[in-house]
Order: structure tokens, then C-alpha cells, then sequence
């Protein structure tokens, strides 16, 4: 059963994580589909603009526990870093309509996005540290270059929950609209941008990735790294025993 809906409807794509029950928590299928959604969305003429969100109360919790330490990917299929060059090289314009929980992938994807919207009662949250981990998805250097390195660093190490009001006024998103309203929001903001010529659109695009992209990519190599490193350490283990034992991980020794 596919884990992303895609849809395209008057130029505009809508790719739509859809693990509701798991608040759409990133497992090694879905992000094999996204990479597919945006690979396949980056090369459609019917499509100018790709919208990103979650079904359910969640955009997405990140990164799926269990898989972590039991799921692979398949032979063929694609991975993680896949699926982030895949965001990172896609030349149409990329919103975020972030319906609810981000956790995790979930607030780094935001550094991602050209424009990011937020429904009024999502909160966001980089757990990394407490999972024995570091950040992804090329944030230490979006989050850096959004939000300030200070901010950056208390962001990406603290664990802390941040608001969607937070979020718009570190930098790492547009703006906040009403739940019942985020459809609409995005939607309007999309249709702005499919009646525009898609030739402008990507060229403009490409100039302002310009002087970012290999740098993004240089820090997201260098956090794969830095993950493969800490993945299965003591600090990891103790933080996943913890989760699946529904305790408080003890990092005294850590």
C-alpha cells in the first residue's frame, strides 16, 4: 500500500504523507515514495508548482523509531540522501503546508522549502540530541543561514518545542494561518504562482539556490556522516531502548 498520495490538478502537485496512524513518520517506504513524488514532479509538464503536507493531525514525526533499527531499505530503493537531493535539485517552486506536528525531518524540511505555511497549532522540534543524534537534512546549514548561528545551534540542540508563530518569526517559515484555513492559504499562494510562466519560475529559482546549493549539499553530506557515526552508539541505544520501554532515557554516562 503507497504511503503518498500524489495528485496534480490545474498545474499544481500535491504530494501528501499519508501514514496518519504513524503521524506520517518517515519509514523507509515513504521516503523511497517521496523521492519518487519529486523526481517525478521535478520532470511533469503539467506541473509547475508541488505543494508538501500530511494527512491526519501530523505533518510528520520524523523519523520512524522502529525502522531505525529494523528497517531497510530494499535493493533498488531509494534512501534518505536520495530523497533530499531529490527535494534540494527539484527546479519548481516548493511549498510547505505544514498541517500539524513536525518533528524531527519534519522542522528541518522547512529550511527546505521556497515557501513554508503553517497551520496555527503545529509545533515543531528537533529531537536530535535526545535520540543520541544530530541534525539532517542540511539544516545545520539552512537554520544557520535563516535563523542566525546562535539561534541555529539553541534550535538544533535544545530539543525544545518551537511554535508556528516561533517558527515564522526565527526566519524559517512565511506565515501562520488558521487550521480550518491552511488549505485555502496554500492553495491561493500556489495558484498565484501556476499562472506565472514555469520558464521564469525555475530560472528565478535556480538563481537564488545559486550561491546555496553546493553548500547545502556539502553540509548534508557532512551531518550523513555525522548520523552514521552516533547511529547505534551508546547514547542512541539507550535514547531507542527508552522509547520502546515508554521511559525517560538516562544519559548520565553519555
Amino acid at each position: 500500500m503507497s504511503v503518498v498520495i500524489y495528485e496534480v490538478k490545474e498545474k499544481i502537485c500535491t504530494v501528501t504523507m499519508d501514514r496518519p496512524d504513524a503521524l506520517n513518520a518517515f519509514n523507509p517506504q515513504m521516503m523511497h515514495e517521496l523521492c519518487k513524488a519529486f523526481l517525478k514532479a521535478a520532470e511533469d509538464e503539467k506541473v509547475k508548482v508541488i505543494i508538501l503536507t500530511g494527512s491526519g493531525r501530523a505533518f510528520t514525526a520524523g523519523a520512524d523509531l522502529k525502522s531505525m533499527s529494523s528497517g531497510r531499505p530494499e535493493p533498488g530503493q531509494h534512501d534518505f540522501a536520495d530523497m533530499l537531493n531529490a527535494i534540494i535539485d527539484c527546479p519548481k517552486p516548493f511549498i510547505i503546508a505544514a498541517n500539524g506536528l513536525g518533528v524531527g525531518v519534519g522542522m528541518t524540511i522547512l529550511g527546505l522549502a521556497d515557501i513554508a505555511i503553517l497551520a496555527e497549532s503545529a509545533k515543531f522540534r528537533t529531537p536530535f540530541s535526545t535520540l543520541g543524534l544530530t541534525a539532517e537534512a542540511g539544516s545545520t546549514y539552512t537554520f544557520s543561514r535563516l535563523l542566525g548561528p546562535q539561534q541555529a545551534a539553541w534550535v538544533l540542540m535544545s530539543a525544545e518545542w518551537f511554535s508556528a508563530t516561533d517558527c515564522v518569526n526565527m526566519g524559517l517559515a512565511k506565515q501562520v494561518v488558521p487550521d480550518a484555513d491552511l488549505s485555502k492559504a496554500v492553495y491561493q499562494q500556489a495558484e498565484v504562482l501556476a499562472s506565472l510562466p514555469i520558464a521564469s519560475l525555475i530560472k528565478t529559482k535556480e538563481l537564488l539556490m545559486a550561491p546555496h546549493k553546493d553548500a547545502l549539499k556539502a553540509a548534508f553530506e557532512r551531518e550523513n556522516r555525522g548520523l552514521a557515526e552516533l547511529l547505534g552508539g551508546p547514547a542512541n541505544k539507550e535514547a531507542i531502548a527508552a522509547f520502546m520501554e515508554k521511559r525517560d532515557a538516562d544519559f548520565d554516562d553519555f
